[in-house]
């Protein structure tokens, strides 16, 4: 067998993982999509999407907002704030964000049990391959980190058949949006009670561009998958209609939150009723 037929077979032997790729797709929108993949079809999927255009703060499914954000600078300069279908930390993302979602069958990646720490595990192997021409890269905790500074996020959530992994990188980001959120009480314990500052750093100080990273991203998945580039609008075609879990959160949400400050049991009630 020729090389050329032989790298055709190996390829043939991966599953595929069909990739979209967007630019500028507002981060709500992106999770709708994300959520519908997840539950609505039996693809492997990689999303990439370069940046989202409005400050938004991102939330995981069982975050307290009175928690996590600072709701009366958010309400002033009307912040939007999502709850996601998925767990992890809170973010704010904005044009300086890259996104990165995995969403796969179980048995898409062999060897691969479907626990939160083999997954976060098995990308930081993946994202290593990505990363090891230009810094001190590390999985730490739940992070990604260049050394001990952190600029990648993750969240996951896992079906019956299938999970999701989906990542938010700091290519940059604006100091004064870090304001919009609280220190979280359970920050992990590399961060040393840090500011936000002083905890991240911005992955354009290690890479040249943003295309060296996402191009990075589908060679190491090509280790691993057939990836396949995929028009969204042909792949969702023949996907039914599906209503996300993930949702805006409105302005009485919040005001409502606030007003409710002067009792914990009154906040814990106003925030599981939007949950």
């Amino acid at each position: 067998m020729s090389v050329t037929g032989s790298a055709i077979g190996r390829s043939a032997a991966r599953p595929l993982m069909r990739l979209v790729t967007m630019s500028g797709a507002p981060i709500l929108r992106q999770l709708h999509l994300e959520e519908r993949l997840l539950r609505r079809t039996e693809d492997n999927w990689c999303i990439i999407n370069d940046s989202t255009a409005l400050p938004t703060i991102v939330m995981g499914v069982s975050g307290r907002v009175s928690e996590l954000v600072e709701i009366e600078p958010v309400l002033r300069d009307r912040v939007p704030v999502i709850r996601r279908f998925s767990g992890g930390g809170t973010v704010i993302v904005d044009q300086g964000t890259v996104f990165v979602t995995f969403i796969c069958n179980k048995s898409a990646v062999e060897g691969l049990q479907p626990f939160p720490r083999d997954i976060m595990s098995w990308s930081g192997q993946l994202y290593g391959k990505v990363f090891d021409r230009f810094g001190e890269f590390h999985l730490r905790e739940n992070d990604y980190a260049f050394s001990h500074r952190k600029f990648g996020g993750n969240a996951q959530s896992i079906t019956k058949n299938r999970w999701v992994h989906h990542t938010s990188f700091l290519w940059d980001y604006d100091v004064k949006n870090m304001d919009y959120l609280k220190i979280p009480k359970r920050a992990p314990e590399y961060r040393l009670a840090r500011n936000h500052t002083d905890f991240l750093c911005r992955m354009k100080e290690y890479l040249p561009s943003r295309s060296v990273f996402t191009d990075g991203v589908i060679t190491a998945l090509g280790e691993h998958f057939s990836v396949q580039p995929t028009d969204l609008e042909t792949a969702l075609s023949t996907v039914e209609e599906f209503s996300p879990s993930t949702k805006l959160l409105s302005e009485q949400d919040l005001e409502e939150i606030v007003s409710s400050k002067g009792s914990s049991h009154r906040v814990q009630k106003a925030e599981e009723a939007r949950s």
